[in-house]
């Protein structure tokens, strides 16, 4: 059996043992230390945005967000429809309905049309959102103009689930950094990761440090463990962000890799009948985390998106669907959804490919070899 090629394993730039060593050295192994200061800073200025609390999730970071933002049991916070679901899970943790936004085709995001069709629906039935979590998917940018338009006409709060797209940007602006929160992912298969990790940031000071308060089992200010509100053990780890300053030090790369594997693709399979790419809209710069293409049984001569991800690991080759849409996941189903058919056909044809940074231009061969 060929050696396995795995869909986005993690690739360390060379400097990340550095960082460790020094942890080890000075004794820094807690969830405290001078990488995580380090890191914020560094992280927020690659990202042009000032304040950053470094956390051990993205799921986290999401969860702080709507615990800052007030959401409470009985509110209603929208969601994208098409995601992992870590964007959602949050949302039934601090007791609200998440109400699920279907996609459009352009950039495969939230749709903006059917976002004020959902907002002004909720609203009509007495409940008025109080957050839009907003996904980009793929390393894709949404549509940020319209969806930040239609935000703040309806003044709702946005959290921007950026955890697919680090150093991806709209109209020159870093993804992450429209909303009033960011919210960035290092687990082990991102564009850059911290083994497992993520971030929360924001341009209010006051939100993120009562984010770093809360991920820190909210402990207030006493000589004592004393606590007046709930907390969180959500603080990233010294030695993780040892790993995470060595990753940054090779982000540019990273992104100039991923998109290479994407330019390898379409110039190999894009002229096929039935097989098509994740779109890159004028003004957007995609990261192009993962690689992901359309299959049409129509014009494939009935080779189906299954076919091609069975073949492939028959190979040992690794390859995923693309996101099973919240709303047709069983423990989301009897929340309220709009829209659901771009995300249904997305999800029924969609295949993501390997897309590792460290792939070599024989792997690349070898993963088209079982597609054409």
């Amino acid at each position: 059996m060929s050696k396995r090629i795995y869909l986005s394993p993690p690739h360390m730039g060379g400097e990340e043992l550095a960082y460790i060593h020094q942890a080890f050295d000075t004794n820094w192994v807690s969830p405290a230390g001078p990488h995580i200061d380090t890191f914020e800073k560094e992280l927020g200025a690659y990202n042009g945005i000032e304040y950053c609390a470094a956390l051990s999730s993205g799921t986290a970071a999401i969860h702080l967000a709507l615990v800052i933002l007030g959401v409470k049991p009985g509110d209603e916070v929208i969601c994208s429809s098409f995601t992992f679901s870590g964007s959602c899970n949050p949302i039934v943790y601090v007791g609200a309905t998440p109400v699920f936004v279907d996609s459009e085709l352009d950039t495969w995001n939230m749709d903006p049309v059917l976002l004020e069709e959902a907002i002004l629906d909720r609203i009509k039935e007495g409940k008025k959102p109080k957050a839009i979590v907003l996904v980009h998917l793929y390393g894709m940018p949404a549509k940020l103009n319209e969806l930040m338009a239609v935000s703040r006409k309806y003044e709702i709060p946005v959290i921007e689930d950026a955890a697919e797209v680090l150093g991806s940007t709209f109209f020159g602006q870093k993804a992450g950094t429209f909303g009033d929160f960011g919210v960035y992912s290092f687990n082990g298969n991102k564009i850059i990761t911290t083994s497992g990790g993520g971030a929360l940031v924001s341009k209010n000071e006051d939100w993120i440090k009562k984010a770093r308060f809360l991920a820190t089992q909210a402990r207030d200010a006493a000589p004592h463990y004393q606590h007046s509100e709930i907390g969180y053990n959500y603080r990233l780890s010294n030695i993780s962000a040892g790993i995470g300053l060595g990753q940054l030090k090779v982000i540019d790369d990273r992104v100039r890799q991923r998109r290479a594997n994407f330019e390898f693709y379409r110039g190999a399979l894009g002229h096929l009948p039935g097989i098509s790419f994740q779109p890159e809209m004028s003004g957007s710069f995609s990261n192009r985390w993962l690689t992901t293409i359309l299959i049409d049984p129509s014009k494939t001569g009935g080779i189906t998106r299954e076919d091609i991800r069975i073949a492939l690991e028959k190979e040992n080759i690794e390859s995923r669907p693309l996101w099973k849409p919240m709303h047709l996941q069983p423990v989301f189903q009897q929340f309220p959804s709009y829209g659901g058919g771009v995300s249904e056909r997305l999800f029924e044809r969609g295949l993501c490919l390997p897309s590792g940074s460290a792939l070599s231009q024989e792997e690349l061969k070898r993963v088209i070899s079982f597609v054409l």
